[in-house]
């Protein structure tokens, strides 16, 4: 089995990045063979160094880092990129495509391409681009979710865009030629979608157009090892860990420690960072390695935060916080949320600061704390999403997608692949 995997970025500069490597690296493991297509060449991720996997950059550029004409014109459909996809797809000639992000460099430009493959294509959706113009389906004017029709009338009124009026210009462009793309590229063909969560499946299910799509469940990858649980009860902060923005709810964690009296501790980086740096008990740090980061939940946190005002579709830093055995508060707008056992291994929350603070003052409780942490790790490694898992869960998709058996097993090998040049 041979499945080509197409991403903006062979380095993880976000969710969806970091899960198309992983699961490149854990289907080779599992005796896949794996093309893995990025957009913007550049040094690349550790993880994708493996014999099973042939790396393949496509020369393009993030559109963020072009002037804004060229940006918003590529961003809505770049032909270089249709182009040079459509040259390598038929050299590689593989056995099923996986689309995880296109937004940055491939642009809506590559769906054309993909159905032109007459091949089995799968898409995961790490967040709601294939219908909301800015992806995270949030009114950032309003500070709360959206609740309208993509591309409706008032969709296309609505300032709901985080940079201006021109960007939700373009973005409606955008999110109108990937609906272009889809309808007419793939007509009455099938495309396999592939959802993180239950929550957001039941979101974007309703809000697809038309109705040629197959629908399945894969969870993220955690990457985290099995090892005796942490003692949040030792933990002397709250930690948030990810994109300090406001959609992801960073203020709340800083404001609801503030008032429970409790320090927080911050793993990343964001538009926030000067702001929550400057407030009393905060602690930023930059980000990290993932095995940094561990130890330093292990070492420092209490619980684990993400308190989402977008309906966001993981995150993982919830999984990796109860696979750590530490406890995990998500908002009730979190996809992740549903792994959580409310007042067992965590809580779930509407993303509101005194209700945050009252959990925390709650947690300030060290039997509570140790209780809650137990639970979260005996409950977690009941049914870990381990690398493992995921790529078993991804090759089963793509065996039922070409009618061929996954091969999978301890024993099983990828082939060599020479190395490309990128």
């Amino acid at each position: 089995m041979h499945v080509a995997i197409l991403t903006n970025f062979c380095l993880p500069r976000g969710g969806g990045e970091k899960v198309a490597i992983e699961s490149a690296r854990g289907l080779a493991e599992a005796g896949v063979a794996v093309s893995f297509l990025h957009g913007v060449d550049g040094p690349a991720d550790p993880m994708l160094d493996h014999p099973g996997i042939r790396r393949i950059g496509l020369g393009l550029t993030d559109v963020w880092d072009e002037p804004a004409w060229r940006g918003a014109r590529d961003g809505i459909w770049n032909r270089l990129a249709a182009r040079r996809l459509r040259a390598a797809l038929a050299e590689l000639r593989p056995d099923c495509l996986h689309l995880h992000n296109w937004t940055r460099s491939l642009s809506p430009a590559v769906l054309p391409v993909l159905a032109g493959c007459r091949l089995p294509v799968a898409v995961t959706l790490h967040d709601y681009f294939l219908v909301c113009p800015n992806g995270v389906y949030y009114r950032f004017d309003r500070a709360e979710p959206c609740s309208l029709a993509p591309l409706g009338a008032r969709c296309l009124a609505s300032p709901c865009d985080p940079q201006s009026r021109a960007h939700k210009l373009v973005r409606v462009a955008r999110a109108a030629a990937t609906r272009i793309g889809l309808m007419r590229g793939f007509g009455d063909r099938a495309i396999d979608l592939v959802h993180v969560s239950d929550a957001s499946r039941a979101r974007l299910e309703p809000m697809l157009p038309g109705s040629g799509f197959r629908h399945h469940r894969i969870d993220n990858p955690v990457r985290v090892e099995r090892r005796a649980p942490a003692d949040p009860a030792r933990g002397d902060a709250v930690v948030f860990v990810g994109r300090f923005t406001r959609e992801k709810g960073a203020d709340l964690v800083a404001e609801a420690a503030r008032m429970a009296g409790l320090p927080a501790l911050f793993i990343g980086d964001g538009p926030l960072a000067e702001k929550l740096a400057a407030m009393p008990g905060v602690e930023v740090l930059g980000w990290r390695e993932p095995a940094a980061v561990e130890a330093l939940l292990r070492a420092r946190a209490r619980a684990v935060v993400a308190p989402s005002r977008w309906l966001e579709t993981g995150p993982l830093t919830v999984y990796e916080a109860l696979a750590c055995g530490i406890p995990a508060i998500a908002s009730n707008r979190a996809g992740a949320a549903a792994r959580i056992v409310p007042g067992e291994t965590g809580f779930v929350t509407a993303p509101e600061a005194h209700l945050l603070a009252r959990i925390f003052h709650d947690l300030a409780d060290d039997a509570l704390a140790r209780r809650m942490g137990l639970a979260a790790h005996a409950r977690y490694w009941a049914a870990p999403l381990t690398l493992a898992a995921h790529a078993e869960g991804a090759a089963r998709l793509y065996a039922t997608m070409i009618g061929r058996p996954a091969p999978l097993g301890a024993t099983a090998t990828a082939p060599s692949f020479q190395r490309s040049p990128v």
